[in-house]
């Protein structure tokens, strides 16, 4: 059987607000993210239908909060809890939070090609 941890995990993304470690098993991506500031990365999601993650997420707060925003409801997800992010949401993130989250490794490309050029052209500002 397929596995990990984040012990294993390479380090991928090392940014001022995030550390990101993935991996990929089957046909799902394992991040583990830990967040060093608060971010709201709602401008990154331009682009994708509505500007908003259309990537389903399946995870576990280790410690701290997350919020996914929806069109008409927010979702507050805390340390211990289990969590499902649908389709069409934003998250809202707090320093100090960690989460192991499962994603489909398809739809998590396409919404981080997004991701990643808006990125990219915010840097260059």
């Amino acid at each position: 059987m397929p596995r990990t941890s984040k012990a294993e995990a390479p380090l991928s993304v090392d940014e001022p607000e995030i550390e990101g470690r993935y991996v990929d098993l089957g046909e799902y991506t394992v991040g583990y993210e830990t967040y060093k500031a608060d971010v709201d990365p709602a401008p990154l999601f331009r682009g994708l239908p509505d500007d908003r993650c259309q990537c389903p997420h399946w995870g576990t707060v280790v410690r701290g909060k997350i919020v996914f925003r929806y069109p008409d409801h927010d979702e507050v997800f805390q340390t211990g809890d289990a969590y499902y992010g649908a389709p069409g949401h934003l998250p809202l993130i707090f320093a100090g939070t960690e989460v192991v989250e499962f994603s489909p490794t398809t739809a998590l490309g396409a919404t981080m090609d997004v991701v990643g050029r808006n990125l990219a052209a915010a840097k260059a500002r």
